[in-house]
């Protein structure tokens, strides 16, 4: 990983928890492994670190959190692409859930950075 120099080097360092089914042990630096009950041990880690937890690139994971109301804020890049195929992002969901957009960023190439919250009432 040095090869990549100080983003590698960030990311090495940085405490890192994978939520997996699957893997029985982590080998990454600094990383965590959490099966079971995933979101009581989210909400334990989230008291003891006082901080919020980032999830990247996992529908998956992402779609199990909405579902028992522990997502505080969606942040999505959208690219202006049409790919033709692929996973719909919320198929998991069950019921609706309103979003209220709370910021918003357009870029030259045309992507979009968008952060929504739940909706309130």
């Amino acid at each position: 990983m040095e090869q990549f120099g100080p983003v590698s080097e960030f990311m090495n360092d940085f405490p890192k928890f994978v939520v997996s089914t699957t893997l029985s042990t982590v080998e990454w630096k600094n990383s965590t492994l959490i099966s079971g009950n995933v979101a009581e041990q989210l909400r334990a880690l989230e008291r003891q670190l006082g901080k919020n937890i980032a999830i990247l690139g996992t529908a998956t994971l992402v779609n199990a959190l909405l579902l028992q109301n522990l997502v505080d804020d969606l942040q999505l890049f959208i690219d202006p692409i049409i790919v033709g195929k692929g996973k719909r992002l919320f198929e998991e969901a069950t019921d609706r859930l309103p979003l209220k957009l709370c910021g918003s960023r357009a870029f030259a190439t045309g992507a979009l950075f968008l952060v929504y919250e739940p909706a309130v009432g």
